[in-house]
């Protein structure tokens, strides 16, 4: 039986980021995490960039004209049983909104970002929050797996 195949693969678009979250996020904190957030094996790219970048692709892939914190990109058909397949997705962080959202919501910068992790990979896994029900069953998943973590409710 082959075994389970956790991969975590971190890009930074400038070395400035790379300097400043290289070493907070090491790929065994990151498999934690997610593990915490996915029973799947995983094979996860998470790229951490720059205003400019998280713009461009908010813009592209969303129609969005304003950086956002996470994009997740789902590379799984979510129409299927995912239960025998190796989750896999792209996740991009825009590290200026995170690092803003943080301060403003008086959160720390890792907690904050642990929990946008989280919410990336119930994404992923076909989890939504576009309408009422459904954003408050991922929150309430959200806030059941950061209590495993530890970490406190990131909605109150």
């Amino acid at each position: 039986m082959p075994s389970k195949k956790y991969q975590v693969n971190t890009q930074f678009a400038t070395s400035a980021l790379e300097n400043k979250w290289g070493e907070l996020l090491t790929d065994a904190q990151l498999k934690k995490w997610i593990k915490a957030a996915c029973q799947l094996p995983f094979e996860f790219t998470l790229r951490f960039v720059n205003a400019k970048e998280g713009l461009l692709l908010n813009q592209m892939y969303r129609g969005e004209d304003h950086a956002t914190n996470i994009l997740t990109f789902s590379l799984n058909d979510l129409s299927s049983d995912l239960s025998d397949q190796t989750l896999m997705a792209d996740f991009v962080f825009c590290v200026p909104v995170i690092e803003k959202e943080a301060k403003v919501q008086g959160k720390q910068l890792l907690h904050h970002f642990i929990h946008l992790l989280i919410h990336g990979v119930l994404h992923a896994q076909g989890f939504d929050h576009e309408d009422p029900i459904e954003a408050h069953a991922m929150e309430t998943l959200e806030i059941a797996i950061l209590h495993r973590l530890k970490l406190e409710n990131p909605y109150i």
